[in-house]
């Protein structure tokens, strides 16, 4: 039998080393995540198509009972919704990528016009909003998390419950009701007073975000104003979300703080409010820039309510307005921009995941 002698610099040598991790790094997965948000959105606006035109043509559902028949067919006509349904909805997606919204039907503006002179408003609440939901949700819940299954923890978790259980207008309500009405501390609604609103409509360009074209008028007066009159709205919204942050804190953290690598401080003595500020702290936080996406469209939602109940003029406040008005072509238009806004949001949220925990890109 001839023996074959193998040449050792022949042979491929497995390289040492860790192996690769397949799944792709972090430019793939905001890839991913970005190409998701059209089957999303495509979804959310064909859902909001044809849910309006459940009820019928939106002239009819506007104008009906308001003009003769003859004129009624006229306008239906006109805007081409006698025609077949799919031919409408695709003529409305063409629009869409076009940037046109449509046109309301009770004051004949342009949607884009409506988006973008009351989203800023919109957009200006939902900040303050968030603002109050983690100065209130992250610190009650690491407290609750440090007095686990004591008095404070267990009135805390009370607290969080009432928070996201009772209704945005009914909070709206109760703190117009004690602090507007009864103490006479803060404005009843409104974003401003009249006086700063007019020092404002003088600048140059305005934003449309009253806190920056108060702070451009230089005026402190007109900047606590604004102030003043954000603080009752951004907690009746703002609480809403702070309950649902201090459960998730108070769990997180306890989960944190059971791990191994706090045992092991706490047997070298460090002392439990240190293990609790420096080591179960920060990993508690990333389930919450997670949440914060979908929170988006909690306060989104909510903030009809509350614009309604405070007289924020922001989208939600219009939205209302051309929900009476039966006003289904600029429902529709705000609907389909707020669906974008929240797939945005949760895909911006993604990205910040994955930069703090790389565990996420996989």
């Amino acid at each position: 039998m001839t023996s074959t002698t193998l040449d050792p610099t022949t042979v491929d040598v497995p390289k040492s080393g860790p192996p690769k991790r397949s799944g792709g790094g972090l430019g793939r997965y905001i890839l991913i995540r970005f190409l998701l948000i059209i089957p999303t959105v495509f979804i959310l606006v064909t859902t909001v198509f044809f849910l309006m035109r459940a009820t019928g043509d939106p002239i009819t559902a506007a104008q009906g009972g308001r003009l003769p028949a003859d004129q009624l067919a006229e306008r239906i006509h006109a805007a081409g919704y006698d025609r077949p349904i799919l031919t409408q909805y695709v003529e409305y997606l063409g629009d869409l990528f076009r940037g046109d919204l449509g046109t309301t039907l009770s004051d004949s503006r342009p949607v884009t016009e409506v988006l973008t002179t009351f989203g800023t408003a919109t957009l200006e609440l939902a900040f303050y909003a968030l603002i109050v939901a983690f100065l209130v949700g992250i610190p009650l819940g690491l407290v609750a998390a440090y007095f686990r299954d004591k008095v404070p923890d267990a009135l805390l978790r009370v607290f969080a419950i009432a928070c996201y259980a009772t209704p945005v207008f009914f909070a709206g309500l109760l703190l117009k009701l004690i602090f507007a009405v009864q103490l006479d501390w803060l404005p009843v609604a409104g974003r401003a007073s009249n006086r700063s609103e007019l020092a404002m409509r003088r600048l140059d360009h305005p934003t449309g975000i009253y806190l920056i074209d108060a702070l451009r008028t230089g005026n402190g007066e007109i900047v606590a104003d604004v102030l003043q009159h954000a603080v009752l709205p951004a907690i009746a919204l703002g609480l809403l979300t702070a309950g649902v942050f201090l459960r998730l804190v108070r769990t997180n953290v306890i989960g944190t703080l059971g791990s191994g690598y706090v045992e092991a401080a706490r047997s070298r003595g460090v002392r439990e409010s240190r293990l609790l500020r420096k080591h179960a702290y920060r990993p508690a936080l990333i389930p919450i820039i997670t949440v914060v996406g979908m929170q988006v469209a909690m306060l989104l939602v909510g903030a009809v309510l509350t614009e309604t109940t405070f007289e924020w003029r922001g989208l939600g406040f219009q939205l209302s307005q051309y929900l009476q008005a039966r006003d289904f072509v600029a429902v529709q238009g705000i609907v389909v921009m707020l669906a974008i806004v929240v797939a945005l949001s949760n895909f911006v949220v993604d990205v910040i995941a994955a930069l703090i925990d790389p565990r996420v890109r996989y």
